[in-house]
């Protein structure tokens, strides 16, 4: 028997609660993988925007922005980033608040959907995620957004064209439009099976058992309307 499992995922690239999603998504997927070897998970990421009125010549520090453009106190911002920080630490991440530059994701959105073209769109997303929260790199440079596509298996030139390829721009807007209609208000969001809803960046363990469920659901016939699945909490939504 073919067995398949879809996820479609959520995110954005200046989300730390993605990247840390990616990280724990990935390790369940590995032990539910080793449980069940012949089942296929395919895996698509979507873009989501979670601060699109960021300005495109916004420059600035995570600081900065949450202080200065949220309104948020400062020392609470300061507490939020280190606790944050603390805890990408504890599962092999670096974070570093204090290089990271704030920045409009839009642009960066685009070289994910050239990325799934060409099927390298999970590496291209973990060199942007490395780049933004453990480098400090501008993800508002259109150079330096190609030549970090360029690292993570794209041809630079198609990269630094996708830029201005409004088709891409439409794409980006085609995924925050289907989110809304999900009810998405926070990311990380996967979505099992275009059924199976599970917001935040949960434990590796409940991803392995969600799999697990969907795998069992889809043999046994039973569905469910989205948002209906087991395990789904709000830990890590979007502040």
């Amino acid at each position: 028997m073919n067995e398949t499992i879809r996820v479609d995922v959520w995110s954005d690239i200046a989300c730390p609660w993605c990247f840390l999603g990616k990280h724990r998504f990935a390790r369940g997927l590995e032990a539910f993988a080793e449980a069940n070897p012949g089942v296929r998970v395919d895996v698509e990421h979507h873009s989501y925007e979670l601060a699109p009125d960021t300005p495109e010549d916004f420059s600035g520090s995570e600081y900065d922005f949450l202080a200065k453009h949220k309104g948020m106190p400062m020392p609470r911002v300061e507490e939020m980033l280190g606790e944050m920080t603390k805890l990408a630490a504890s599962e092999g991440l670096t974070f570093d608040f204090d290089r990271l530059q704030h920045v409009n994701t839009r642009r960066a959105h685009r070289i994910l959907h050239l990325a799934k073209d060409r099927g390298v769109q999970s590496d291209v997303l973990e060199r942007l995620f490395r780049a933004y929260f453990s480098e400090g790199l501008d993800l508002s440079d259109p150079e330096r957004l190609a030549d970090l596509a360029a690292e993570a298996g794209l041809d630079r030139a198609e990269a630094r064209a996708a830029l201005d390829d409004p088709a891409y721009g439409d794409a980006v807007d085609s995924d925050i439009t289907r989110a809304r209609m999900l009810g998405v208000t926070g990311v990380p969001f996967f979505l099992f099976d275009q059924k199976y809803a599970v917001p935040g960046a949960q434990g590796a363990e409940v991803f392995t058992d969600v799999l697990g469920q969907v795998l069992q659901l889809g043999r046994s016939g039973d569905g469910a309307g989205e948002n209906g699945s087991d395990g789904s909490t709000n830990e890590g939504e979007a502040r």
